[in-house]
């Protein structure tokens, strides 16, 4: 079985990353070659982490690429697309492949429809039916969580499948961490949601009073007054090694449409590593921490201090909600159990497909 895989980014990319480019070998080992096919280049995403104007004649070559590629999409059993053809143009592209009966799988981890039925630019609200019309032509809608889920069903979709996003098991272990005198209560993200740590900064101004702790960054800058922050750059090869040097990880949000799209991959990535949580109670956070089990589920500053106090005074309680959160990952959470689901969801489109 053949798929073209036409992701939004590179390996780079975060959601690229996890919701396509960690399924290539096991989809392969399941008899499915996938060729993936980005919009955008690395040094698109470079710019955009490091604050600099976006190259748009970069954009418009890139866009011109997909052009391309999409002539030559009926020599794939199956298209699988992150997300949009081409953002912030209408969907004539999903139109186009509908009407030729070339099917396509949609994925989607981020409820991107609220970038336009939201948005206060009239050229992007005008397209505030585009995804739903995708959704709707699509074989089948993925989907990260039961939030997105429900637009799809709503849209009219026709499949909808709730797929998380994963970790793989073998890259991700409990680890040990060395003796030390303070605490690190830990975050991993980048630069466009780093502003979430503001949720939380009230609370541990006033634990950094009371004990040693350290607010470990990565992935992005985030400095607050009162609170010791050490913030160190994001990378493949540390990112595990990174999260298993947290004693606590956290997930603070806002509580809006855009964030109760989010499917809470912090939480996984904390958890598979043995750690106990903290979260803000938005959207899927609420499905993967249960209270009191393997972390807290904290709604306001009151909250975060309670739930932050109990962790860190009680260095059981860390092992033993450590445990219990990395049960829930190998169990729900992981590219093991999801990776044979979605290769038989393909094999099932492409004999619907040959017959």
């Amino acid at each position: 079985m053949k798929v073209l895989a036409l992701t939004r980014y590179g390996p780079l990319g975060a959601s690229s990353r996890m919701r396509t480019y960690q399924y290539l070998p096991g989809l392969r080992a399941e008899g499915i070659d996938v060729r993936v096919l980005p919009l955008l280049r690395d040094a698109y995403l470079h710019r955009l982490y490091s604050n600099e104007d976006t190259n748009w004649r970069w954009v418009a070559s890139d866009y011109l690429s997909r052009v391309s590629h999409l002539l030559r999409a009926r020599r794939y059993d199956l298209l699988w697309i992150e997300k949009e053809l081409f953002p912030n143009f209408p969907g004539m592209a999903e139109r186009a492949l509908q009407a030729c009966g070339i099917p396509y799988v949609v994925d989607y981890d981020d409820a991107i429809y609220h970038n336009y039925d939201l948005s206060r630019n009239w050229m992007k609200h005008i397209l505030k039916q585009k995804i739903g019309k995708i959704m709707k032509n699509a074989a089948v809608v993925i989907c990260g969580n039961e939030y997105l889920a429900e637009h799809a069903r709503s849209a009219g979709a026709r499949h909808v499948e709730i797929i998380p996003t994963v970790v793989d098991l073998d890259r991700y272990n409990l680890g040990q961490m060395a003796p030390r005198e303070y605490r690190v209560v830990g975050w991993i993200g980048m630069p466009a949601t780093v502003r979430y740590l503001e949720h939380v900064a009230p609370a541990l101004k006033v634990i950094s009073k009371e004990r040693s702790i350290q607010l470990r960054v990565i992935g992005a800058q985030f400095s607050s007054c009162g609170i010791n922050t050490d913030c160190r750059p994001w990378t493949k090869e540390a990112e595990v090694g990174d999260i298993q040097d947290f004693d606590i990880g956290i997930m603070p949000l806002a509580d809006s449409p855009w964030e109760r799209g989010k499917c809470g991959y912090k939480l996984v990535q904390y958890m598979a590593c043995g750690k106990p949580v903290i979260a803000s109670p938005v959207g899927m956070n609420r499905q993967i921490v249960q209270q009191e089990v393997n972390g807290y589920l904290a709604s306001n500053t009151e909250e975060w201090i309670a739930s932050l106090r109990a962790l860190l005074a009680d260095a059981d309680l860390r092992r033993r909600m450590g445990i219990q959160g990395r049960a829930v990952v190998e169990q729900k959470y992981s590219l093991q159990v999801t990776t044979p689901r979605l290769a038989q969801l393909f094999h099932q489109l492409s004999h619907r497909k040959s017959v």
